[in-house]
């Protein structure tokens, strides 16, 4: 039995031996099977990314064989960039002239001896009745936003540097002379309060306006603490004074300027970014062999923001960026000799304003430590300045029979002081203020009070409290210590970033831009060289009804929108407030240029994929568009400045990539990019498309900084 055993066990043992060798040969087969088919998968990997790199090097190869020619067919298309810019000259030329034979008694601002006779006899000119100093006075406004204009407006190379300041000049001394007629007027009003007497409390009390100021003037007359406090029913502001206030002879002045004469004069004139273009010779790129280029191009490293007299990939000289609000200087074909010689003229203002006082501000800006100090690139006066004076009564006219008379004193008006000079320690109580906001503004949270510092010419927000604001109502109330100039501030960021935006055809030379951002869609509609404000929708309800369906010229529009609480314009320091990823000005201005140039045929719009590229691309979608009604195709494009191209992704692909799309080539212009897939019809309408047209398309492009800020 044992040697049966030992038999089975044996027989077993190579049963199990062989069971094993058969795997290990099938383990064998496997791996080696494995290995040929890796082997395969990485020969034909190898082979695909040869072909790749092959047709890449050979789609490289086809665009640098053609960007010599691209770049000088793009050069014939940004001629409507000069062609604007002289249209303009010669304009405002013409504007000039007109003025001159116009003989309606209006002085021209920009002639200092005209502007100075105008202020010199309306100093002279006794007649206070308030009725003809608002009349004046829209005279006087007119004629600021005139030299502000000019300022935004007038190209570098057009305006010297002394004229600049001799605007700057005049429109401070109109603002003074404005708010000293409006002082002489008040006085006016409070010799003579029984015209305005209160029948019901015997104190003088008059609500007098027009489009541009309200006038809200409270006499104590009669002295009786039981008075002291009153609404101005017209305009529905009111106030609240202490007793020792309600038993003086006092009055009260709540003067609302629409506008704000108080704020540093920088502020007003914010300069608007624009294309600087000079003569068709400076804009003609040089020719230059594909040898000399590619030379040229090993030499020069491209840096993320070229900075001015950098050599640009495709040898021009750049001198691109940023300043105010995004000011651009253009790209032109200089030596660095040239340039220097020529950067007065190249370079786009930041501010407009003295550049001693410009570096003072910036200092300002940067050293704000006082937490109630108001930071004005990140908060800006909406709704106008409420100056709120406690006023000495002035002697009052007395009729003697046939005969009125009042005691002059040459010092004119005079403030009541309060709280006023005792010793430290006394407690007084504060003054009650409620101010019904204006419907022609938009607050889009709780607006911040600030009180204007005459010393240290700043806002502040200290001594300022038990703050309610009534949204519904548009009311506010607040306390305050003693009489202030107030103003009403908001984020000037709070429509940035934007949630989106499409910028689309809708006919011959016209275009509607469409910014959405968290509150509010903004769409404005372009035409031939002006543009206007088609609509404000906030919660699917049009607003500011008095502000839209006016044709505007683009700065104009731009100033009208920030009065109103709209702002879409991105400043300076905007990036800093804001968690946005600045694109490079290489990129983003080129972009803005082509992107104007081919608006009248293709859309453009927002897409997620942009913040994805970097800081050296953009992206965005387009199509062709040559019905306002037809449905939109959407693909999407990149850019950088010098090299545009069609991705493969789509707004619905998991991942952001570079890839070129299918039967797709680079191109060196955006032009060039697009007209691969056009139709004839809308290269035709591109390359007929107005010089007007164009140039508003790119102000308002640069202006509102799409690529950047949504």
């Amino acid at each position: 039995m044992g040697r049966k055993k030992g038999k089975k066990s044996s027989g077993k043992k190579k049963v199990i031996k062989a069971e094993q060798l058969r795997l290990q040969k099938e383990e064998r087969l496997k791996e080696e099977e494995e290995a040929r088919f890796q082997a395969q998968e990485e020969a034909s990997r190898l082979e695909k990314e040869r072909i790749e790199r092959e047709q890449m090097e050979k789609l490289e190869a086809k665009y640098q064989e053609r960007r010599e020619s691209e770049l000088a067919e793009l050069c014939s298309l940004e001629q409507k960039f000069l062609s604007a810019q002289q249209w303009k000259t010669d304009y405002r030329a013409y504007a000039k002239w007109e003025q001159y034979l116009s003989c309606d008694g209006s002085p021209d601002p920009t002639v200092l001896q005209e502007i100075n006779t105008f202020m010199s006899l309306w100093r002279e000119d006794q007649n206070e009745d308030v009725q003809l100093v608002m009349e004046k006075g829209e005279q006087v406004l007119n004629l600021i936003e005139k030299l502000q204009f000019l300022l935004l407006d007038t190209p570098a190379k057009e305006i010297t540097e002394e004229e600049t300041v001799q605007y700057q000049q005049s429109i401070l001394e109109l603002q003074n002379l404005l708010h000293q007629k409006y002082n002489g007027a008040t006085e006016h009003l409070l010799k003579t309060p029984n015209m305005y007497e209160d029948s019901e409390t015997g104190n003088m009390q008059a609500v007098i306006k027009d489009k541009n100021v309200t006038f809200c003037i409270w006499a104590n007359l009669k002295k009786n603490i039981r008075f002291k406090s009153h609404v101005f029913c017209d305009a529905q502001h009111g106030f609240d004074l202490p007793k020792s206030l309600a038993v003086s002879s006092v009055a009260v002045r709540i003067l609302h300027t629409h506008y704000d004469h108080v704020s540093p004069l920088w502020l007003q004139c914010q300069s608007v970014p624009k294309l600087e273009v000079l003569d068709s010779k400076e804009l003609t790129r040089h020719s230059k062999g594909n040898v000399e280029i590619e030379e040229e191009e090993k030499k020069a490293e491209e840096p993320s923001r070229p900075a001015e007299g950098e050599m640009c990939s495709d040898g021009r000289k750049s001198a691109v960026s940023f300043k105010e609000n995004s000011s651009i200087i253009a790209d032109v074909n200089e030596t660095e000799e040239e340039m220097e010689k020529k950067s007065e003229i190249l370079a786009i203002s930041s501010q407009v304003q003295d550049p001693v006082t410009q570096d003072e501000t910036n200092e300002k800006e940067e050293a704000i430590t006082d937490e109630n100090i108001v930071d004005l690139q990140q908060f800006v006066p909406v709704g106008g300045v409420y100056h709120i004076d406690a006023l000495q009564l002035p002697p009052q006219v007395k009729q003697i029979k046939d005969w009125s008379m009042v005691e002059l004193l040459e010092v004119g008006l005079e403030a009541y002081p309060y709280p006023p000079e005792e010793a430290e320690g006394a407690t007084h109580l504060p003054i009650q203020i409620t101010l019904r906001l204006s419907d022609n503004v938009m607050y889009f949270q709780d607006p911040v009070i600030a009180r204007w510092d005459p010393a240290g010419q700043q806002w502040r927000t200290d001594d300022i409290s038990n703050i309610t604001y009534g949204t519904q109502e548009k009311r506010i109330t607040f306390e305050m210590g003693a009489f202030y100039t107030i103003a009403l501030l908001q984020d000037a960021h709070l429509n940035m970033p934007y949630q989106a935006w499409e910028l689309r055809p809708m006919g011959v030379d016209e275009a509607q831009l469409t910014i959405t951002s968290v509150f509010a869609t903004i769409q404005i509609q372009i035409k031939g060289n002006q543009c206007m404000l088609s609509s404000v929708v906030v919660e699917e309800k049009e607003v500011l009804s008095h502000i839209t369906g006016k044709w505007l010229n683009p700065v104009d529009l731009r100033a009208v929108l920030k009065k109103a609480g709209v702002n879409i314009f991105p400043g300076e320091y905007s990036h800093k407030y804001l968690s946005v990823k600045e694109k490079a000005p290489l990129a983003e201005v080129r972009a803005y240029q082509q992107m104007a140039l081919v608006a009248s045929a293709f859309a453009f719009a927002w897409s997620k994929w942009n913040q994805e590229a970097g800081q050296e691309k953009v992206v965005f979608k387009v199509s062709e568009h040559l019905k306002a009604d037809s449905d939109k195709d959407w693909s999407l494009y990149m850019f950088n400045g010098q090299k545009a191209q069609k991705l493969k992704i789509s707004k619905t692909s998991e991942a952001f990539s570079e890839e070129l799309d299918d039967n797709s080539e680079f191109h060196s212009t955006l032009y060039h990019m697009l007209k691969d897939f056009a139709s004839k019809e809308a290269i035709d309408k591109v390359e007929t498309a107005s010089f007007l047209f164009v140039d508003v398309v790119y102000q308002l492009l640069l202006t509102t900084r799409v690529l950047t800020y949504s």
